[in-house]
């Protein structure tokens, strides 16, 4: 590819960060802006200009999935050599294998789980009793700032950290942890980053190896970069300039997890000299869209003339709709995934999106209930499927094996379909081919760690994806509709977005107390807004039931931003319109309290009191049945239960979910249920 071809297409602040002479340069990029765009056009301007030798070019990325992505533009841009693209974990875990076997040192045995150990170092019982995984949590978070075990009550307090136990408590955890781990020769993951910097900081012979090796440095998402990585990769930059990145300072949502934004806002006073790009054209979401998510940051103190240029057409404003409850918001969600289904849009052009796991559960079941596939972001770990876990159990056979013909074995393997798949095919499932592609992806990590580490073996493979593939979230079935947290949702996007409980105490989250929480809370809510391509649907419930108790919500204080009528472009944001918005609400609140049984979609609404009493019935019939609660009667069936009011068993019998089995076996119970609520009422 010449440079005319490699530059066609290009905005002109895309042709600027591609193609500019600024080191270290700083690319500021928002959503929708052709981030991995640019930064792949970078290196291959900067391959085919003679200005960086490929094999000698670092890619830091924060999953592997984005590694592959950016290796696999790169060779369509005719980049044929191997750039290292990994993680900071992966590619330093790499790196220092080759460093202890230099060193004639056996590789530590690497921790893949904290809880295993701190398990054993906590209280068992007692009011003093917490879960290994929080202080796991908590230590992840020292260890990512640096800080250690002295230092943490300090640091843990100046943070606004709220640990599960006393902060001079966990400080003693912490430090027994890291004893425990030296008597026993152990490393963690986050050992791997500070392992890695020392050895290059201490040893002049490694560090002018490692920099020697990697001489052009790139890192993407760097608003998330931590400063144990940051220690890092100035471990490998010395005092080279050579330096790109790319982040976005509106897209900073994992402070609470030990990132440092103020490592981007702060690139050009911690580079003087450096240049700085920003990309100012969204080619993703439309004016409407990107005019709400301008509108949501109003008050982070963003630098003016930061808003995003949107270059689709215009379209429809971001919807808003209150919904009597949790299980009606669900239900309306449901229909109108299955109404925007057809013919050009596939299910997964579509998503749902939540603040947090617990709300997509109400939607979950609502989704089965209406028939429509759906995957959940993080279900089934790489590592655990079957084809994987059977391939690997092979390489181990052979730890000293050279990886390299092992891959070649595992391809053929991939490619090679066999009986039980062809009969599994027959019978209309899919295990062929998601085989394939996992064992085809497993390949290409092979190929992955052998950029890194050319000589690697497969025990030094296996141990390298253990601790780099670990945290990666799953790829779930092809053609679903995706349920995730506003955090899982960051680097994607789909045409049509839903956003459920948008809710005081959702969002933002009511944990979020000071200032720069709350800041970042509206980032997060940023970033899920700008998951949307041509249309945002945004929802809230006037009433959630939380285990046994029924609580009544308020809306989102930032729902009025989101559709706010002076919010009409994308370069300006919107006007306050909070008294009109007020109103709107209240006058939703008085529709929804005389509502004479409709939802939102037109449906007869079921009695929320009588479903709650289903539903506590139902808990103490699965109790006893020991069995989930859904097996007993799944939440559409009360829901028609609630509406019908049945007052015979054949009146039972003609409801979805019930059958003769159950009529028999649950009927008078239920009909027990309707008539005492049919009492209360007319009482």
């Amino acid at each position: 590819m010449d440079e005319a071809r490699l530059l066609e297409g290009l905005t002109a602040c895309q042709r600027e960060a591609v193609t500019s002479t600024g080191a270290p340069l700083c690319i500021l990029a928002g959503p929708g802006s052709g981030k991995t765009r640019v930064l792949t056009h970078r290196i291959a301007h900067r391959v085919l200009t003679g200005t960086a030798d490929a094999p000698h070019v670092l890619a830091l990325t924060f999953t592997r999935r984005a590694a592959a992505e950016l290796s696999r533009r790169l060779a369509a841009l005719g980049v044929r050599d191997q750039v290292v693209a990994g993680t900071f974990h992966a590619v330093a875990y790499a790196q220092l294998r080759r460093i202890w076997a230099d060193r004639g040192r056996a590789a530590p045995e690497l921790l893949e789980r904290k809880v295993r150990l701190l398990a054993r170092l906590l209280p068992t019982g007692g009011p003093q009793a917490v879960h290994p995984a929080e202080v796991a949590a908590e230590i992840e978070w020292a260890k990512a700032r640096l800080v250690t075990p002295d230092d943490y009550p300090a640091a843990g307090a100046a943070a606004g950290r709220r640990p599960p136990l006393p902060p001079e408590q966990l400080a003693a955890v912490f430090r027994r942890y890291e004893d425990e781990k030296r008597r026993r020769g152990l490393l963690d993951f986050d050992d791997l980053l500070a392992e890695c910097a020392a050895a290059i900081e201490g040893d002049r012979d490694v560090a002018a190896r490692q920099r020697w090796r990697f001489r052009h440095l790139f890192v993407d998402e760097f608003q998330d970069v931590n400063p144990a990585q940051f220690r890092l990769l100035e471990a490998w930059r010395g005092d080279r300039p050579d330096l790109c990145v790319v982040g976005d300072p509106d897209q900073a949502i994992y402070a609470w997890n030990g990132a440092d934004p103020t490592l981007l806002a702060g690139f050009a006073q911690r580079y003087p000299g450096s240049t700085t790009v920003r990309l100012v054209d969204s080619f993703r979401s439309t004016p409407e869209i990107l005019a709400a998510a301008h509108a949501v940051l109003t008050g982070t103190g963003r630098p003016a003339g930061t808003h995003l240029r949107a270059h689709r057409l215009s379209g429809q404003a971001p919807v808003v709709r209150a919904h009597p409850d949790g299980h009606a918001e669900a239900r309306a969600v449901a229909r109108s995934l299955r109404d925007r289904h057809g013919p050009g849009t596939p299910w997964s052009h579509l998503a749902v999106l939540a603040r947090t796991h617990g709300q997509l559960a109400l939607v979950e079941e609502a989704l089965s209930a209406a028939s429509v596939p759906y995957r959940v972001r993080g279900a089934t770990p790489f590592l655990d499927r079957p084809e994987v876990a059977a391939a690997l159990a092979e390489l181990r056979r052979a730890p000293g094996r050279p990886l390299d013909p092992a891959l070649v074995d595992l391809d053929v393997a991939a490619r090679t379909p066999r009986p039980e798949d062809v009969e599994a095919v027959l019978g209309e499932d899919e295990p062929s081919d998601q085989r394939s592609a996992s064992l085809l992806e497993l390949v290409r990590l092979g190929r992955e760690f052998l950029a890194a580490d050319p000589a690697g073996t497969t025990g030094g493979f296996l141990a390298w994806l253990a601790a780099t593939t670990r945290r990666d979230p799953p790829e779930g079935p092809r053609d679903a509709v995706e349920l995730a947290t506003f955090h899982a949702a960051k680097g994607l996007e789909w045409p049509v977005v839903h956003i459920v409980g948008l809710e005081q105490g959702f969002v933002p989250i009511a944990h979020a107390r000071t200032p720069a929480a709350v800041d970042e809370e509206r980032r997060l809510l940023y970033v899920a807004v700008t998951r949307a391509e041509r249309e945002l649907h945004c929802s809230w419930a006037a009433e959630r039931t939380f285990g046994e108790r029924v609580s009544e919500r308020q809306p989102s204080p930032w729902l009025e931003l989101l559709q706010a009528p002076g919010a009409a472009t994308a370069d300006r944001p919107a006007a306050d319109t909070g008294e009109a918005w007020r109103a709107r609400l209240d006058a939703q609140r008085r529709e929804l309290a005389a509502c004479a049984g409709r939802d939102a979609g037109g449906a007869a609404t079921p009695d929320h009191r009588l479903v709650e009493a289903l539903r506590r019935w139902r808990a103490n019939a699965a109790r006893s049945a020991r069995v989930p609660t859904s097996v007993v009667l799944p939440d559409s069936t009360l829901a028609a239960l609630a509406r019908a009011l049945p007052a015979s068993r054949d009146e039972l019998l003609d409801l979805p979910g019930i059958g003769p089995v159950k009529a028999q076996r649950y009927g008078e119970a239920l009909l027990g249920v309707v008539a005492d609520h049919a009492r209360r009422r007319d009482a």
